[in-house]
């Protein structure tokens, strides 16, 4: 994790986690008041067709009263996803060395198509597997 401190009257402290496309903004802020409060951010990248990308942005607000319940919570769901699936990745996609399948059209003149890695559990629509033979 990478480690700022910051000066300004409203930031205080910030930690920074990056986990391939998405990066987590863990901030401590300062209310008005002079009390302390903490966002947590998360920061996703997409890629649009032309090549340019966008972020989509969340962000949670968690203020003192709430970090023992909040705490409490997290460490309960980690510890019964890690106790239920173990530590391992499953997913394909979420593998540090995923790479997108390119699959090349020849009926058409159309340039190559990416197509995500993905199980028939993942789309909306369960195909029944096919052969080009068939057709």
């Amino acid at each position: 994790m990478e480690e700022k401190i910051y000066n300004d009257a409203e930031d205080i402290y910030s930690k920074i986690l990056r986990a391939g496309r998405r990066t987590y903004f863990f901030d401590v802020r300062s209310t008005k008041a002079g009390d302390y409060y903490l966002t947590i951010s998360e920061s996703k990248k997409f890629t649009n067709e032309d090549g340019t990308f966008h972020f989509k942005k969340h962000k949670i607000y968690l203020y003192k009263e709430d970090f023992e319940g909040f705490s409490n919570l997290l460490e309960e769901m980690t510890k019964y996803i890690v106790d239920e699936k173990g530590s391992e990745v499953i997913s394909d996609i979420h593998q540090k060395d995923f790479k997108r399948d390119v699959i090349v059209d020849e009926s058409s003149n159309s340039e190559d198509v990416e197509v995500e890695n993905s199980k028939p559990e993942d789309s909306k629509e369960n195909f029944t597997d096919v052969d080009f033979d068939d057709i």
